[in-house]
């Protein structure tokens, strides 16, 4: 109940203009945002790398309405890009479709997404096409296997939501096209005749999946980053990869900014790959408030500190 309140609060603009409006939420949610600028992103990607933790980096903001707007996103993109090159950081970056202006010309956002990939293969980098809700699964891998199959690009990466139904039909085809997937449970609220409604649902699918991207990826079919902060699917991996004798530089641990940073760097100690997800800049509200809905230690951490004042 709370966290479908949470979820739905994530879309109501007066809830965003609320919340925004107090310093203190603010401050809490640079727990889990590095910062506004990108510069402040910069200096995050550069503390964890000296961690021995490479990145993924996402300008916040979806949905966009107006074509400008849509050409604006894809120029910061490429700027980000550069500048990621140019400090010889580790770290990829990930954009949203609808941030590109899918919802507006889908050709408009194929040939965005054509430059944007071009300039990271110049820059010996991947991107990685994040997944919003159900309502642009089907878009997202259309385009996905399009930048793939016709217009040639091997850097380019996808992501697959556990709790979907339709995970392991997608799973199949991605494998069997040796796709890098970044596998994550999902974020998002979705109804229960599209996605697992229950948390032991969500959990042994995507132990199920986990094992389908590893046995590929030991074949060197794909490079899976496995999305959770969840020590049970972690050990589980671990053993998993340890019975099947699945080197520990074919697949990766990813996890967000902000989250269990103890575990990230004992994982690291331990010889895994660690990745974390570094998103940044002015429309954080909704992805501050879908990590508040995720987990209850994370509202109350914002409560206490908002109240403390």
């Amino acid at each position: 109940m709370l966290r479908a309140l949470l979820l739905a609060l994530s879309r109501a603009r007066w809830a965003q203009r609320l919340v925004t409006g107090w310093g203190v939420a603010r401050r809490v949610a640079l727990r889990f945002v590095a910062g506004e600028r990108e510069e402040e992103a910069i200096e995050v990607i550069r503390s964890l790398n000296a961690k021995g933790i490479t990145a993924t980096v996402d300008i916040l903001g979806e949905s966009i309405a107006e074509e400008a707007e849509a050409r604006q996103a894809a120029e910061r993109y490429l700027s980000l890009i550069d500048h990621i090159h140019r400090m010889g950081l580790e770290s990829w970056v990930s954009v949203k479709l609808s941030a590109l202006g899918l919802d507006i010309d889908p050709a408009l956002c194929r040939e965005s997404m054509r430059r944007i990939l071009s300039r990271a293969h110049e820059c010996g980098m991947f991107i990685t096409i994040d997944m919003e809700d159900h309502r642009y699964t089907q878009r997202t891998l259309d385009l996905f296997h399009a930048l793939r199959e016709e217009d040639g690009f091997d850097n380019v990466r996808a992501v697959i939501q556990a709790y979907l139904y339709r995970s392991d039909e997608d799973i199949a085809r991605l494998v069997a096209g040796g796709a890098g997937v970044r596998l994550c449970k999902g974020a998002y609220k979705e109804p229960p005749t599209i996605a697992y409604p229950k948390k032991r649902q969500v959990d042994e699918a995507y132990l199920r999946l986990m094992k389908v991207l590893l046995d590929a990826a030991k074949e060197g079919r794909g490079y899976p980053g496995l999305a959770t902060h969840d020590e049970r699917i972690i050990e589980a991996a671990r053993a998993y990869a340890a019975e099947h004798d699945i080197p520990r530089d074919r697949f990766e641990f990813q996890m967000l900014y902000g989250v269990r940073r103890a575990l990230q760097e004992r994982l690291v100690r331990e010889g895994y790959r660690v990745r974390v997800y570094v998103p940044f800049g002015e429309q954080w509200y909704p992805y501050f408030m879908r990590r508040l809905a995720e987990r209850p230690a994370n509202l109350w951490f914002f409560v206490s500190n908002f109240f403390r004042k």
